[in-house]
């Protein structure tokens, strides 16, 4: 599989090549605008894969050329081709980037980028953080309301404060924009799958001072677990006020209301590896289906001002309001009692969170024909007060070949009970030096100083914690006349630690370092761009438990994730998209108190990733407006415990998806595992048994739209 893979990234590459030279192409490189062809009363969408500029890396409008950091976009364009349907699937051909380590996950999206865990400080939404301390929520973010989705990836403290050294997703919105937009939309698919969808907007007066959108939809769903829905309710407004050319405001907010219940872990033996009793089907449900339940409802509001005060500054401040909360009972397989039969466990967890973000932002502009200076000071605050309750207990167990439900049970007991509040005050500062319009010195550092309160409401205690951290970023970027940037680039991260060593001190934080080196190509006049990078990311101070007794916490650990990536993207004007990355990593235990983990591979981390998808639009004849499109996904093996001796085997799936436009309508038909390829995701000890997750089996569905 790794060659076909390998032969099919080097025919993309040459592919690319051959085109770079050709002569007098036509591109639209306009990402934010589509053109329509009328041909036969049909019409063609031109869409473009490539998004120039952004500000996720950098917060300015910078290309991603000349960022010294290895960045993907996904943009409204890929994820209507794809027909993205969930936050899960619009990561799954990024580089470096897990949104399902363990497996199938309806309820939320298990992040990891470069080998680390990212979700709980690496999800954000229009550049403010969507915390979630311990789990304590949770996210699953809604695709149809994203007008494009950023990733950068590696360290990025010094604008974002505390977060995973390996990188973050920023969730960028749909928002108001000059013109109409007015697209309606009905869905069905596998596991009597129903959902209606609408996207609607545009300018109130003629010359743009106000502009609306309204972004919706209700989804009604089974899944491939038997009992286990997949419901959901989402409305986004917003609306902008231009009052003039230099000022804007735009009105931010969001609800979202999700039911659903929570992900199957099924014995190894019968999953992974043979059972006497035979194989254990995809769709057993080890829970109680009146029992459980995933029931999340947020809600988000928020502006972004800004305000040009002269050709040099500009201010821009972005605020929100975040409020979650969580009902959340699952039963669970918790052991292994026989070959057909498991223990089970309730776990009962409730809770609340209720934040502010400030983001405030001086941007200066200023230079003369050597250099340029493009410099951003920030000033912002986090504020996050949470509310945890938890329950636990035992429950009967469950024969898996031969399923009883509904048997008595005792009331779990209450385990938890604890507010939290966390607060965070960063000062930023970062330069964008370019000198002779070649060379772009990037640097910068940020100062944070983090606190957070603990009150155990059970044993009626309060623990308090005080961090500060100084972060630091430097990169180096060459632009090239014929559109190569090689760069280098150092940066740094840092995440405080709730808690206290055996001696009743507070942990150090958490900080992770990189080193990246790559290199970016974007060929003059057409839409496409390469990147490829090496990276070493270590992250130190992490903790971990002692093998031995008294089986105390201490912060003795270090992790190094070391690697390459390749991504591209590209649309060839003849009709043909393509989207391909890479991704080798290595990553493992350098330092731990348990000696005999030193130098395995850390748990659900493979250390391989490759995918490759093609899109191509017929624009003329009589198949005008038809688009056809395919993918493939490959992931390596990876381990499920410490000692790295229970492995989930690698594995590759197909996508598809075809769809065909006339006059005002759009018929399409996608498919997620096509070839309904059975897998496991990842497997784990729990209960000392190995245990199990299946990926996701094939999904497919048909849509109709109405688009104006």
């Amino acid at each position: 599989m790794r060659r076909v893979l390998n032969l099919a990234l080097a025919s993309f590459i040459f592919s690319i090549s051959s085109f770079t030279n050709a002569e007098d192409r036509e591109v639209n490189t306009d990402n934010n605008e589509d053109d329509i062809d009328v041909v036969n009363e049909s019409y063609v969408v031109e869409a473009s894969y490539f998004v120039e500029n952004i500000n996720g890396g950098t917060k300015t409008d910078t290309p991603v050329l000349e960022t010294p950091q290895s960045i993907s976009v996904i943009n409204r364009d890929q994820l209507d081709a794809r027909g993205v349907s969930t936050f899960n699937e619009a990561l799954r051909y990024s580089p470096g980037v897990q949104p399902e380590p363990f497996g199938f996950e309806p309820r939320y999206t298990n992040l990891m980028i470069r080998g680390f865990d990212a979700a709980t400080t690496g999800f954000f939404k229009d550049g403010l953080l969507l915390a979630n301390p311990s789990y304590a929520v949770s996210y699953n973010l809604e695709p149809w309301g994203a007008e494009r989705i950023e990733i950068p990836r590696g360290p990025s403290s010094i604008l974002y404060g505390q977060g995973s050294a390996g990188g973050l997703v920023n969730f960028v919105s749909k928002r108001p924009r000059a013109g109409s937009v007015q697209e309606y939309v009905l869905e069905y698919g596998s596991y009597e799958r129903k959902q209606a969808k609408f996207d609607v907007g545009g300018s109130i007066n003629d010359d743009d001072e106000y502009m609306y959108r309204l972004v919706g939809l209700y989804l009604d769903s089974d899944t491939q677990v038997d009992f286990l829905p997949f419901n959901r309710e989402y409305l986004a407004p917003s609306f902008t006020w231009n009052p003039n050319d230099d000022t804007s405001l735009t009105l931010l907010a969001n609800y979202q209301q999700d039911d659903s219940m929570n992900s199957q872990a099924l014995p190894a033996s019968g999953t992974l590896t043979t059972n006497p009793n035979g194989d254990i089907p995809i769709s057993r449900f080890t829970g109680e289906p009146d029992v459980d339940k995933v029931d999340r409802t947020e809600f988000q509001v928020g502006y972004e001002f800004e305000h040009i005060i002269n050709p040099v500054l500009t201010f821009r401040q972005n605020t929100r309001y975040n409020y979650a909360e969580l009902d959340d009972i699952v039963v669970y397989s918790s052991s292994i009692i026989d070959s057909r039969t498991v223990g089970r466990s309730v776990y009962e967890n409730f809770g609340t969170l209720g934040g502010l973000t400030i983001d405030n932002q001086l941007q200066f502009k200023f230079g003369n024909k050597l250099f340029e200076h493009t410099v951003v000071a920030g000033l912002d605050y986090q504020f996050i007060d949470i509310e945890t309750v938890q329950f636990f207990g035992a429950m009967p167990s469950l024969d898996l070949y031969n399923p009883v439900y509904g048997n008595a049970f005792t009331a779990p007991g209450l385990i938890t009970n604890n507010d939290i509040e966390k607060t965070q005050l960063g000062f930023y500062f970062q330069d964008q030096l370019k000198l002779n319009k070649k060379w772009i010195l990037t640097f910068g550092g940020r100062y944070d100083d983090a606190s957070s309160k603990v009150q155990n409401n059970l044993t009626n205690t309060l623990t308090e914690q005080d961090d500060d951290a100084f972060s630091g970023r430097a990169g180096l970027t060459y632009l090239a006349d014929n559109g190569l940037a090689p760069y280098v680039s150092y940066s740094e991260s840092f995440i405080p630690i709730i808690g206290l060593n055996s001696v009743s001190q507070n942990f150090e934080p958490e900080v992770g370092k990189q080193y990246e080196a790559g290199i970016k190509y974007q060929p003059s006049g057409w839409n496409s761009f390469i990147t490829m990078a090496v990276f070493e990311i270590t992250r130190e101070n992490f903790t971990e438990i002692l093998p031995v007794a008294p089986f105390s916490t201490v912060q003795t650990g270090e992790v190094r994730s070391r690697g390459f990536e390749f991504e591209a993207v590209a649309n060839l004007d003849f009709g043909l998209d393509l989207v391909a990355s890479y991704t080798n990593m290595k990553v493992e235990v350098t330092e731990s108190a348990n000696a005999a983990i030193i130098g395995k591979r850390i748990r659900w981390v493979p250390d391989e990733m490759a995918s490759f998808r093609a899109d191509y639009t017929f624009r003329k004849g009589p198949l005008n407006g038809l688009r056809i499109g395919s993918g493939l996904r490959y992931q390596g093996s990876n381990y499920g415990d410490t000692a790295n001796t229970l492995e989930a085997p690698g594995f590759t799936v197909v996508d598809a998806g075809i769809h065909y436009d006339w006059k005002d309508l759009r018929f399409g038909v996608t498919a997620q595992n096509l070839l309904d390829e059975e897998y496991v995701g990842s497997c784990f000890v729990r209960g000392g048994g190995n245990f199990c997750s299946y990926g996701e089996s094939q999904n497919v569905r048909g849509t109709i739209s109405v688009l104006f």
